[in-house]
């Protein structure tokens, strides 16, 4: 069939049942992103004869004839439609994966004036067939025209507008923001086939791709496919497997089974030190303990030729008997998941299914008890979550001319993978190549190696390219997914409303498989339980492995589900005692000269940076005192007002290093290499504005080469917020040691003293001389080199507040305020760190409100997106974004980190302005409208 794209004609030989959206990149025109296959995201939106349509339910056969445009056909990064210029001047995106759907969606309802242009009132509706999971859509909302209100709170200050050039303190836009917006900007999979191998150099600003092409970094062939047949029984051993039949299916290339797969066990998580995670995972196990797990892999010509012989295998299983809840787990007579493996797994006790355990007291919690003249108890229950970052996991691999294994994927942390892929399959380092282009989002699902070991096994069993990617369904089934936690508080307090007593007892399901359980315990009873002042604490933890999907890291890192229950509980202790529940947190906070206590007294290396608490409370108290004219639907409805609080550390314990170096180029530009990667986090752009800072030069002339284990030395990776703090530390130390080494160089070429030497952006002035960068190397190369090792560590501080209406007779619930007050240091890009808040706080409403990921005895339910609430537009108010004034001595120029921990307070503060709007406590999240009308029922039954 023939058919137009973006004003070009194309030809094309669609198969029975395809859509739209393969066909497009399939034909070389990847702003097309997949997000769901289904129709929910609006990732694959283009305009079919100027209507816009999501191209992976519009079936391909239907374009013959007609006019097809993506984000690349609506224009380019030298010159954008009017839509996608308001999407960069209002920084409308973070990790870009939905933006090429979402300016496409925007540009197909036609008003020259602006998208909205009167229609301000139909936006949500207009834009329902979008998801962003990064932002929180305010800045969305202001790239489609939509005004703030007048005298909007929420409204952004005048130092929060977007930039194009400027250093620390600026507004800086990304720097791919053009190429974003236009749907040229590489993610993982994007490279057409024609090209279909050439590494991307990651270079974040435009017009330089000088390594772009380069044929050393070019695969021979097209990639070969994989699709993974995977287990339909919650535990089961593998008798055998026939394959025959798959493997004589023209196209087929390779089955794959345990037979094939190195008999060396790791964990998918991926953390600085290796040993804090059990070796309890193969590439292919013989035993399969969850719904979804790999079984066989088959590699072939085309996914339909891989999916069609995945139907040939034929396997017989011998069915074992399975465990679903963690309390049952720990029973002597309940089925052990892993009694298999050696004390070398490192798994706290196979035998009882416990994978870690922390028990721990400080003081007396009986005379704690007996001193308090109120005591609250009561289990707090949070559900599986799923992330939802619109970009699957997936990657694409081959062998060089040198015949080494390189691996492109979606990765927050490719220097970890590499390592590990070198542990599993006995390759030395220098062996492996691991990099990441743009990565559509993460919120810690990739700090996993879920795609890269099958992808490394097939290359080196083939010699061919390979290329895996996930389904949206798969996402849900066999990736990770958020810890469910019980967690059970007791919280008691004096008549003055100093605490008394504060204990809390955790069970997390880790799942099939140990990745990440036992850091995510020890940091979810850290951090809550530290953050206040008590004499009698306890605490006990446990992660215990089930036959359910396994979990993994997610925003927050456990915190979320801890404070949780321990913010419910001290608000309904308060709510006992009679005191606001601000001034509750104002008298047993911790302060500077404070220990943190948490299981036992921290001697380690926590320490206050800064402190911006107070500020915190009173910013947050004042808004919602203030308010923001936004009233109730009807005078049926019931108005409330929660708050919560929360610390983190900005860095994970245990170490976490990042090495950086600054150039000057031949044309006068520098060059930062830094390993850390780029997924919305907007490290890139920070990384260049304190480069800039550091040389008096503007982000311009800087250019950022990451994330690719040839490229750049070592980093630990993009997790745990560290990328300004660590990596963006080493990024400033490396561009001030390259400061000194022009000025000496200069120096020596100009003969006048180093002190009267000038940095400026054009170059180095000594006397009356300018020294360029052609003098400047004429002596040799200039390079400085940078590390951080991650210690000593601060703490970051965030208070959420909201005021909500709950319609009794529905359980339905409105956010009428939003509320953050951010201790973020100094903040050295409040556009960027703003978006952070938005955004954190938006995916915590969705876990609050929405999320559920439901599953049966092992089988998880919830399979797609459109039965996954993840918040729409009218899901999402505007959030007021209030930032402390603090500069912490620890962090690059004060600054501090600000991904994980907007995200933490969101529930509890939700649950508190429920409870105090309608007299009922929801103890278990998603605090849906049912639930909510259930407790109301129960209430008035009583």
């Amino acid at each position: 069939m023939r058919f137009e794209v973006d004003g070009n004609p194309v030809e094309f030989e669609a198969r029975p049942g395809q859509c739209l959206r393969t066909a497009l990149r399939e034909s070389g025109h990847s702003a097309v992103k997949m997000g769901c296959d289904a129709g929910d995201c609006g990732a694959c939106s283009v305009l079919v004869d100027g209507m816009s349509v999501h191209s992976c339910i519009f079936p391909a056969y239907r374009a013959a004839g007609r006019a097809i445009t993506t984000a690349a056909g609506l224009g380019t990064p030298e010159d954008p439609h009017p839509v996608q210029r308001r999407f960069v001047e209002n920084a409308g995106f973070q990790c870009g994966f939905c933006t090429a759907g979402m300016v496409v969606t925007a540009a197909g309802l036609g008003c020259p004036e602006g998208p909205l242009s009167g229609r301000e009132s139909e936006l949500a509706e207009l834009m329902k067939g979008n998801l962003c999971r990064c932002t929180g859509y305010r800045a969305i909302r202001a790239a489609l025209g939509e005004p703030p209100t007048p005298d909007d709170p929420a409204a952004i200050a005048p130092d929060e507008t977007v930039t194009t050039a400027g250093g620390v303190g600026a507004g800086v836009g990304a720097l791919a923001g053009a190429r974003i917006v236009s749907g040229s900007e590489p993610f993982t999979l994007d490279l057409p086939p024609a090209a279909m191998q050439r590494e991307y150099a990651a270079d974040f600003f435009a017009a330089d791709r000088s390594r772009v092409g380069d044929a050393a970094d070019r695969p021979p062939t097209a990639p070969l496919h994989i699709e993974v047949l995977r287990s339909p029984y919650p535990h089961a051993r593998i008798r055998s497997i026939r394959t025959a039949a798959a493997e004589a299916l023209p196209g087929v290339h390779a089955v794959l089974t345990y037979a094939d797969a190195p008999d060396v066990a790791f964990s998918t998580a991926r953390h600085e030190l290796r040993m804090d995670d059990p070796d309890d995972t193969y590439v292919l196990d013989r035993t399969v303990r969850f719904v979804g797990q790999r079984v066989a892999a088959v590699v072939a010509e085309s996914v339909a030729t891989a999916r069609a012989a995945v139907q040939l295998l034929h396997v017989d299983y011998e069915i074992l008997p399975a465990v679903f809840d963690p309390q049952e787990a720990l029973r002597a007579d309940a089925p052990k998941l892993h009694g298999d493996k050696l004390e070398s797994a490192r798994i706290a006790d196979p035998s009882r299914n416990l994978v870690a355990e922390v028990h721990g007291e400080v003081g007396d919690m009986a005379a704690g008890l007996a001193a308090a003249a109120q005591v609250v108890r009561s289990v707090w229950h949070s559900p599986r979550g799923q992330h939802v970052h619109l970009e699957t996991h997936g990657g694409v691999g081959w062998l060089d001319d040198a015949g080494r294994l390189v691996i492109r994927c979606s990765t927050q942390v490719p220097f970890l993978v590499r390592d590990e892929l070198c542990r599993v399959f006995g390759l030395p380092p220098q062996r492996v190549r691991v990099f990441a282009a743009r990565v559509g989002g993460g919120f810690g699902a990739k700090q996993e190696m879920l795609a890269e070991d099958l992808i490394a096994l097939a290359v080196l069993r083939t010699g061919r390219p390979v290329q895996y990617e996930f389904t949206r369904s798969d996402e849900f089934t066999a990736a990770t997914c958020r810890h469910p936690m019980r967690v059970a508080v007791t919280a008691g307090a004096d008549v003055n409303g100093v605490l008394t007593v504060l204990a809390v007892d955790v069970l997390a399901d880790t799942g099939a498989y140990g990745n990440h359980s036992g850091g995510v315990m020890y940091h979810g009873v850290g951090e809550s339980v530290e953050l206040y002042r008590c004499a009698n604490k306890r605490v006990d933890a446990r992660a215990v492995y089930t036959n359910n999907v396994p979990s993994g890291a997610f925003r927050g890192y456990g915190l979320g589900q801890v404070i949780f229950g321990v913010e419910s509980a001290l608000d309904d202790l308060a709510h006992a005692l009679g005191i606001d529940p601000f001034e509750f947190r104002r008298r047993n906070v911790v302060v500077p000269g404070d220990p943190f206590v948490g299981a036992a007294v921290n001697e380690g290396d926590l320490m206050f940076g800064s402190y911006g608490l107070d500020q915190c409370l009173d910013l947050a108290e004042r808004a919602l005192l203030r308010g923001n004219d936004v009233h109730a639907p009807g005078p049926e409805w019931r108005v409330g007002t929660g708050m919560a609080a929360a610390m983190i550390a900005t860095i994970p314990p245990r170490g976490h290093r990042s090495t950086a170096t600054a150039s000057l180029l031949p044309d006068g530009r520098y060059e930062i290499r830094v390993g850390t990667a780029e997924f919305g986090n907007g490290t890139t752009t920070v990384h260049a504005q304190l480069a800039a800072t550091a040389l008096d030069t503007d982000v311009s002339r800087i250019v950022v080469r990451h994330a690719d284990t040839d490229l750049v030395e070592y980093d630990t990776g993009a997790f745990g917020s560290t990328g300004i703090v660590v990596a963006g530390k080493a990024v400033y130390a490396a561009a001030g040691a390259l400061r000194g080494l022009l000025l000496a160089r200069a120096a020596e070429v100009s003969g006048v003293p180093e002190h009267d030497c000038v940095l400026t952006s054009g170059g180095v002035h000594c006397g009356d001389q300018l020294l360029g960068a052609t003098e400047l190397l004429a002596r040799g190369d200039l390079t400085a080199r940078a590390e951080h090792a991650g210690s000593p560590r601060s703490v970051s501080f965030n208070v959420q507040a909201f005021r909500v209406a709950v319609q009794p007779d529905t359980g339905s619930v409105r956010i009428l305020q939003s509320i953050q007050a951010a201790d973020a240091g100094t903040v050295l890009n409040p556009v960027q760190c703003r978006g952070q808040v938005e955004g954190g706080v938006a995916q915590a409403i969705g876990t609050a409100l929405y999320e559920d990921m439901r599953s049966d005895h092992g089988v998880v339910r919830t399979q797609t997106l459109r039965h996954y609430h993840v918040p729409q537009f009218a899901d999402v108010p505007r959030t007021e974004v209030c930032f402390a004034e603090t500069a912490d001595i620890l962090g690059p120029l004060g600054a501090k980190s600000m991904s994980e921990s907007p995200y933490n307070p969101v529930a509890p503060a939700l649950a508190n302005a429920i409870r105090d709007a309608v007299d009922v406590r929801l103890d278990r999240l998603p605090m849906t409208a049912d639930r909510i009308w259930a407790a109301l029922r129960k209430k008035e039954s009583r």
